[in-house]
């Protein structure tokens, strides 16, 4: 099966990107689903951030009937701790992994490559950012959870990265008692973690771009 691809998102103002930004989309949606977010972020003209948001695959997913659509892995049951096909999930976060190498390669320095996700995409992202072997600019975990918790290696390289996580107080599909779980847990570990709520159910809402807004700029500036 070919890879999905994603979609990339350079510099509006001409110049070569020295930082990235990764988006992992949400079940069923595809990496355009954030396009709109870049331009509402309001990034400084001279952040020269290139955005890269890639598609899941085409899985058949248990909880929707078998169903084919987009998604990072299978979800097998929707119970409060979210029974979930770990390989599956592991060989997508070991696909990013990939792409953060290649921007690697392409001279963008590791601790300038953030990493964000909603919901799926965010559970990949904690995997992918967690796990990974160079230290990243910073970990954005989007209405989600920490679905590798007990089986995820740690990587030394990012026991000190910025993990912000957000999460809506009225959210149907993930409860926020999720995302408060795993934030929770990552202090445990001894992460610095930034916990924010907000009144919205499984979005984004305008504070929340904002502060994402500011929270890119602080990481990258």
């Amino acid at each position: 099966m070919s890879e999905p691809g994603e979609l990339i998102i350079e510099p509006k103002n001409g110049q070569p990107a020295n930082a990235c930004v990764f988006i992992l989309h949400g079940l069923g949606a595809d990496g355009r689903d954030f396009e709109p977010l870049v331009p509402a972020l309001s990034l400084p003209k001279d952040a020269n951030v290139r955005f890269i948001m890639p598609h899941a695959p085409r899985l058949p997913v248990t909880i929707n009937g078998g169903m084919v659509m987009p998604a990072w892995y299978d979800i097998l049951a929707m119970d409060l701790d979210r029974r979930v096909d770990e390989g599956q999930l592991k060989a997508s976060a070991e696909r990013i992994q990939g792409l953060i190498r290649e921007q690697m390669e392409q001279g963008i320095d590791s601790r300038r490559i953030i990493m964000a996700g909603f919901s799926q995409g965010g559970a990949v992202a904690y995997h992918a950012t967690l796990s990974f072997s160079e230290p990243l600019g910073g970990l954005l975990a989007l209405s989600t959870y920490f679905a590798t918790a007990d089986s995820i290696e740690l990587a030394d390289a990012n026991r000190d990265i910025e993990v912000e996580v957000h999460h809506g107080n009225f959210d149907p599909v993930v409860p926020e008692s999720l995302g408060r779980s795993g934030a929770d847990r990552l202090k445990g570990l001894g992460y610095s973690v930034n916990y924010r709520q907000y009144p919205m159910a499984h979005a984004l809402c305008p504070q929340q771009v904002s502060d994402i807004g500011q929270w890119l700029t602080q990481r990258l500036s």
